[in-house]
């Protein structure tokens, strides 16, 4: 597979400065039952990597000295971490907000029959990824009956009580285009979604994010094989928007890999971009004392950046 990491490292992305921390993403492993066309982690059913326990009792431990009250849990599909319903339970004990990024295949994944329970008793927000409303786009990015799985999903989350206005439990779920192009406008989907689910399934959510496709990884390949690499990352640049400088995800996030290790942001993590500029290797999380110290400090940044900054912008929770 073909590496986009060497074309993203040299940029003239102006460096955001990073704010308070209130959000601790931690990749939980690569190991996943689908393999996307564009994930940008190059997660899949034969991927090894997982975070050990050890790290886990260390992310546990940052939560408790820095405050932090959103813990965002990624992968991969995090559910398969073994460990991942005692870092949900521990941190809730903490009183911190967890996000399960699920792709909503895993509830029928063996061992996993009563995770829909586990997250509605745990308050846990889950943000789904649903490509699209119609069954050939998700098939197409996702693998052939995943459309369906999905479908099911939802409604088993939505009998849970997941996904409607007056329900605490918050089911928000996430676009991402096919190919090349920026995703169309937040808000006019999310009608569309909502619209065609609900009269299709009788289907309940509450938002949808819209999620710009980062050239890292698996898409990164895609686009190098394609000879579309060159046109896309011009199509980033040309619709760059400096007020979405103020709200990108890094300036608040600290994204923590499988391994412990510390980033500005998962995009970061993916291209082995140490926190600080200053930095030879990466940090350890147990060799952070303070999120405050951080405050202040410019954000590594790369060509990938101009994603996140295109159009109406593009973070983990949608459209800046």
């Amino acid at each position: 597979m073909r590496d986009t990491r060497p074309l993203l490292l040299e940029s003239d992305f102006p460096a955001p400065v990073r704010a308070e921390v209130s959000t601790l993403q931690v990749n939980l492993g690569y190991l996943c039952n689908l393999s996307c066309v564009h994930c940008h982690v190059n997660a899949g059913p034969t991927r090894t990597e997982l975070m050990s326990l050890e790290n886990i009792e260390e992310v546990l431990a940052l939560l408790q000295r820095s405050g932090i009250k959103t813990l965002d849990l990624t992968g991969g599909a995090p559910e398969l971490n073994p460990h991942f319903r005692y870092l949900v339970s521990e941190a809730v004990k903490l009183g911190v907000h967890v996000i399960d990024r699920c792709n909503l295949t895993i509830l029928f994944e063996p061992g996993q029959e009563d995770l829909a329970e586990f997250l509605a008793h745990n308050k846990v927000e889950i943000v789904a990824s649903l490509p699209c409303y119609l069954e050939s786009n998700v098939e197409e990015q996702r693998g052939k009956g995943v459309y369906s799985a999905s479908i099911e999903a939802i409604l088993q989350l939505n009998k849970w009580g997941y996904g409607f206005e007056e329900s605490a439990l918050q089911l928000n779920l996430v676009y991402n285009p096919i190919g090349a192009v920026l995703p169309p406008a937040q808000e006019v989907l999310e009608g569309d979604y909502k619209r065609e689910l609900g009269t299709r399934f009788n289907i309940h959510f509450n938002q949808l994010f819209t999620i710009t496709n980062m050239p890292i990884q698996r898409f990164g390949a895609v686009l190098l094989a394609q000879d579309q690499y060159t046109e896309y990352m011009q199509l980033l640049r040309d619709n760059f928007s400096d007020e979405n400088l103020a709200t990108v995800m890094c300036r608040n996030l600290l994204s923590v890999s499988w391994q412990g290790f510390i980033y500005d942001c998962d995009f970061n993590q993916m291209l082995q971009l140490p926190m600080l500029a200053s930095d030879k290797l990466p940090r350890h999380i147990s060799q952070l004392g303070s999120t405050d110290e951080l405050m202040g400090a410019e954000i590594v940044t790369g060509e990938h950046c101009y994603g996140c900054t295109a159009g109406q912008g593009s973070s983990c929770g949608g459209a800046l």
